[in-house]
């Protein structure tokens, strides 16, 4: 058990590094800094009260900063181990599939979770100089989703690397969550004025998709109504979780029947 433990923590600091040697994550952040920071701390027209407009904006950046890089993280995994055949030295060591998996999708994850703390980082700072609450319940409630989100995203991205060409897989999962962060809730409505295959289809993606917006707690944290009853964060968090395990044993599954 304990050389098991540690080849699958050989696996993560191996993956972390690898991803964290990519200039895109980097140029990403820096991004984020030159647009985050000037976009909250404004004060449009004096006003500190219309200020939460610009932080909306701002979260929302963020969350399309972390759905890019947790999609850029996850199908990047596997697809250049099979592209180089670094695949074969890895399992060589000896390291079982199921290792491997669980070693590189950690270290995915743990490389999208420093990426997440760095942008709510640079919006605490700058709520926190126009006094805000700062590390208020909400935002560590807010924060701790966001995480658990950003894992299920990489598990998506890990399982869709085995079933789809690199480019499908992310432009696939591109559409998907953010389609269900913003319309995710409507999608009973939609389906009960639809008729047909597409009032199907609707009901199905209600009930199958991953569902973003369980996890998007921008309105409370901007608006300051305080955190959410805890049974419902964990409900919440345990929903994230389990999904994300699901599509996991998926990888595995496909991952262990592939011919190398």
């Amino acid at each position: 058990m304990k050389a098991r433990l540690r080849r699958i923590g050989a696996l993560v600091r191996l993956a972390l590094l690898e991803l964290w040697r990519r200039n895109d994550l980097f140029a990403l952040l820096v991004l984020a800094l030159a647009l985050l920071v000037p976009l909250s701390l404004a004060r449009p027209f004096g006003t500190a009260g219309a200020t939460r407009f610009y932080d909306d904006a701002a979260l929302l950046l963020v969350w399309g900063y972390s759905i890019f890089v947790s999609l850029g993280v996850g199908a990047r995994l596997f697809p250049g181990e099979f592209a180089s055949r670094s695949i074969y030295p890895l399992l060589a060591k000896p390291v079982s599939r199921g290792e491997l998996l669980a070693g590189k999708y950690v270290g995915g994850v743990v490389a999208a979770w420093s990426a997440l703390a760095f942008f709510y980082a640079l919006w605490a700072v700058s709520s926190a100089l126009r006094g805000g609450d700062g590390l208020s319940l909400c935002f560590l409630q807010a924060f701790a989703l966001h995480a658990v989100f950003s894992a299920l995203v990489v598990a998506a991205a890990v399982a869709g690397s085995f079933l789809l060409t690199p480019s499908a897989n992310a432009t696939l999962l591109a559409i998907l969550f953010p389609a269900m962060l913003f319309f995710g809730r409507r999608l009973p409505e939609f389906a009960e004025g639809a008729r047909g295959p597409v009032r199907l289809l609707a009901r199905a993606a209600y009930w199958i998709a991953p569902h973003a917006e369980f996890f998007d707690m921008r309105q409370r944290l901007v608006h300051g109504w305080g955190g959410v009853d805890p049974a419902v964060f964990l409900a919440a968090a345990g929903y994230g979780i389990a999904y994300a395990l699901l599509l996991l044993l998926l990888a595995r599954f496909l991952f262990e029947r592939k011919s190398l």
